[in-house]
C-alpha cells in the first residue's frame, strides 16, 4: 500500500486560523491547539462585549446627565424627575441625544429643564409594591 501524505486541505485550515491570532503573544500564535482554543475564546469574548459595550454607554449618558443637572444651581432636579417628564411630555429624546445637549449646548438643555419644571405635572403614582 502506498504511503499518503495528508493533503493541503488541514494546513490550509490552520494557516487561516494561524492569521486570525497572528497578533497573539508567545504560543498563543504558535500551536496550532492553543490557537484554536485562543480564537474560541476572543470570539466569545467578542460577541459578550458587544453587549456590554451598549450597557456602559447607556451608563455613561446617565451619568453625564445627572451631573450636568446637579452642577447648575438654576435648576434644581433630579436624573429621574429629568427623564420621567421628558416622557410625560412626549419629548421623544434619548439619553445619548440629552447628553450630547447636556454637554455641548448646556443653554438648550437648560431650557428644555426649566421649560419642563413650568408646566404643571400631575403628581408621580407609586408603582411598587407594599
Amino acid at each position: 500500500m502506498t504511503r499518503i501524505k495528508r493533503g493541503y486541505i488541514a494546513r490550509k485550515r490552520r494557516t487561516k486560523i494561524r492569521l486570525f491570532t497572528s497578533s497573539f503573544r508567545g504560543a498563543h500564535s504558535r500551536l496550532t491547539r492553543t490557537i484554536t482554543q485562543q480564537k474560541i475564546k476572543a470570539l466569545v469574548s467578542a460577541h459578550r462585549d458587544r453587549d456590554r459595550k451598549k450597557r456602559d454607554f447607556r451608563g455613561l449618558w446617565i451619568s453625564r446627565i445627572n451631573a450636568a443637572i446637579r452642577e447648575n444651581p438654576k435648576v434644581y432636579y433630579i436624573y429621574s424627575n429629568l427623564i420621567y417628564n421628558l416622557y410625560t411630555k412626549q419629548l421623544l429624546l434619548n439619553r445619548k441625544i440629552v447628553a450630547q445637549i447636556a454637554i455641548l449646548k448646556e443653554n438648550c438643555f437648560f431650557m428644555i429643564a426649566k421649560d419642563i419644571i413650568k408646566t404643571k405635572n400631575p403628581p408621580r403614582l407609586y408603582s411598587g409594591k407594599v
